[in-house]
């Protein structure tokens, strides 16, 4: 699993899962997509054309994507890291339960401790007989951290762009 945030309006926490026996089609195909000197494709910095381009790629490939959305209408104070904290136990117990073996979260200098105590814990609670791996890593060197960042783009910015990822997404789970 592929895990990227948004915070643009709802704070939402993506997780794109592949099956292993497509992670290296999926990469090229990212790959594919990134512009000469673009250390990576990033939905916020492309034109509206190569997002379109950029999501009907993504939607070619066998992505099950999974929405975590921090809904705070009875928290209405409830601060970002409480948000992502909420999301991920979600995840977590979720990629448990489906037999999920890995996580690859982008990087994030601010969250790295609090994810990884967050995943400890959660994983810990399940006493799950499998391992759960867990990463943190670079969108510049996992090419497959474009899926859930396209995705949670396309979905909080609405309009034409939520259609185009729809049938990419399974849930939708309100934390």
């Amino acid at each position: 699993m592929f895990v990227d945030e948004t915070k643009a309006r709802d704070y939402l926490l993506v997780a794109v899962a592949l099956g292993s026996a497509d992670l290296r089609t999926a990469r090229a195909e990212i790959r594919s997509l990134t512009m000469p000197g673009q250390a990576r494709l990033h939905m916020h910095r492309e034109s509206d054309s190569r997002r379109r381009k950029i999501l009907a790629a993504i939607s070619r490939l066998p992505v099950e994507a999974t929405i975590f959305r921090a809904v705070d209408a009875d928290r209405p104070r409830r601060k970002e890291a409480e948000r992502r904290r909420a999301c991920l136990q979600e995840l977590v117990t979720g990629a448990i339960r489906d037999a999920r073996t890995t996580i690859c979260l982008e990087h994030d200098d601010s969250m790295v401790q609090v994810d990884r105590r967050v995943l400890i814990a959660v994983t810990k609670a399940h006493r799950s007989e499998d391992a759960l791996h867990y990463r943190h890593d670079r969108a510049a060197s996992e090419p497959l951290l474009a899926l859930p960042d396209a995705i949670a783009w396309a979905w909080a910015r609405g309009g034409e762009w939520r259609p185009r990822c729809e049938e990419m997404v399974t849930k939708v789970v309100d934390v």
